[in-house]
């Protein structure tokens, strides 16, 4: 896809940060959108549907969180990319930013050209078609063309970074993946996240999934288990 294609809605209530932001994203080639609370983000998220939300987390009318959250209920947003650009970077930020649905979380101040370099890599993830086929492990199936998980005759809706880890481990079952390459296959070896961005995404996968299929592998990193190889 080329970038004129890409769609790309700016949510902010600073008009000088999302000029600023609006600016050098235009530059760049993409389609540009803003707004300037949560509420003005969903129904332009509605009209366009963005290929990539970048969101601040605290602004009027309907804050980041929540505005992440209810686009994650609409199954049309399901593989849409959410990164979070606040001033707010205490640790509590970053996880419920995660666990609302965020791909990413990025703190202000940065400078443009490295959040020129964070999109590209974000949309380069998101565009590349580099996975296989479908995976199917007992009453388990992998969908990779639908991002859809069928497990138990029961249909699971993930979130594209959640369905991204669980389609890296369950591509090779009982081998154990240390921390940075799931970083890299995952996130890209261009957007720099912690630890506590993959323990978020492995709890939620156990929620959702079940916490047999996933083991923590101390100090190394984790391994999808199935019957076959527990």
């Amino acid at each position: 896809m080329r970038k004129s294609k890409i769609k790309i809605l700016l949510v902010d209530d600073e008009p000088d940060i999302l000029e600023i932001l609006e600016f050098n994203l235009s530059n760049e080639g993409y389609q540009i959108f803003t707004a300037e609370n949560g509420k003005e983000a969903l129904a332009l998220a509605d009209q366009h549907l963005p290929h990539l939300i970048i969101l601040d987390v605290m602004m009027p009318v309907m804050d980041g969180i929540e505005t992440c959250e209810r686009i994650r209920m609409d199954k049309r947003f399901q593989n849409t990319i959410i990164m979070f650009l606040s001033a707010r970077g205490e640790d509590y930020s970053h996880v419920v930013a995660f666990e609302s649905g965020a791909d990413d979380y990025v703190t202000k101040p940065i400078k443009p050209r490295i959040l020129n370099s964070k999109v590209k890599a974000m949309l380069r993830r998101f565009l590349k078609d580099d996975v296989g086929g479908n995976i199917v492990i007992g009453d388990m199936e992998i969908n990779v063309e639908e991002y859809k998980v069928n497990h138990g005759g029961k249909e699971i809706t993930l979130p594209r970074k959640e369905f991204e880890l669980l389609y890296l481990l369950a591509s090779k079952p009982g081998k154990v993946f240390k921390r940075l390459k799931i970083m890299e296959s995952v996130w890209g070896s261009d957007v720099i996240v912690g630890d506590r961005t993959i323990d978020v995404h492995i709890r939620k996968l156990r929620e959702k999934i079940g916490d047999q299929y996933f083991k923590t592998v101390k100090g190394v990193g984790y391994k999808f288990v199935s019957e076959s190889n527990a």
